[in-house]
């Protein structure tokens, strides 16, 4: 296989077969070793965040697979810490696509005015460019329309997935008694068929959870997902 990008939690490899391989990394996003999820940064290194989060991704990707929502996911390898997926193409040099359900985070500290930290929020969908450099600005849907990132329609169709595919993961974790707050996705182009697809991972990294108030770091969630 041949190794095509170094994330900032995984490392991608393209297969002989045209699919790729995504290798699951110990390292989160944060700021000054504290973890946060919203962070364009790797803030730490958690022993055990890489294998806890394809647990996770392989459990979401698999149910949403059930329910035929459409995803890049093809099969996991958790002794590996690898996940095969199909190839996508990403909007742009890349989007990430945030769904909140109370007020945390980047959104807190942007619009701190006029919310308070954990008020309920409607699903709210955001979209922010990949761009380090910038700090990920958010961008609106005629941006996203005028600079030829994505069609009005696709916003419809990423809109509405995002708020499906962050509809099911609150619901399997209020089955546990846990809250989720906010979620963050990503999305690609299927290469052969251009539908749009989810890609990446759904894990503790890409989400703020709650339970009875106290904030759940992303390696105990995935043992109350999972072995609870």
């Amino acid at each position: 296989m041949k190794h095509i990008y170094t994330g900032k939690t995984k490392n991608v490899y393209e297969l002989e077969d045209g699919n790729y391989l995504l290798e699951f990394k110990d390292d989160v996003t944060g700021v000054d070793g504290v973890f946060d999820p919203g962070a364009n940064t790797v803030g730490l290194t958690i022993e055990g965040a890489g294998l806890a989060g394809l647990k996770l991704t392989k459990y979401f990707f698999e149910l949403l697979n059930e329910k035929g929502i459409p995803t890049h996911f093809i099969e996991a390898d958790i002794d590996k810490k690898t996940m095969k997926v199909k190839p996508a193409e990403t909007f742009g040099k890349g989007l990430e696509v945030i769904c909140r359900f109370r007020a945390a985070g980047s959104f807190l500290r942007r619009y701190g005015l006029y919310v308070q930290e954990g008020q309920p929020l409607d699903a709210f969908v955001e979209v922010t460019i990949k761009d380090d450099e910038r700090e990920d600005p958010p961008i609106s849907e005629d941006a996203l329309d005028m600079l030829g990132i994505l069609s009005k329609d696709e916003y419809k169709v990423l809109k509405e997935l995002t708020q499906t595919i962050a509809g099911i993961v609150k619901e399997e974790l209020a089955k546990k008694d846990i809250e989720l707050y906010d979620i963050k996705f990503e999305f690609g182009r299927d290469r052969e068929t251009k539908e749009i697809l989810l890609i990446d991972e759904i894990s503790g990294g890409n989400m703020r959870a709650y339970k009875n108030g106290e904030y759940i770091e992303p390696l105990q969630l995935e043992k109350l997902i999972l072995e609870g």
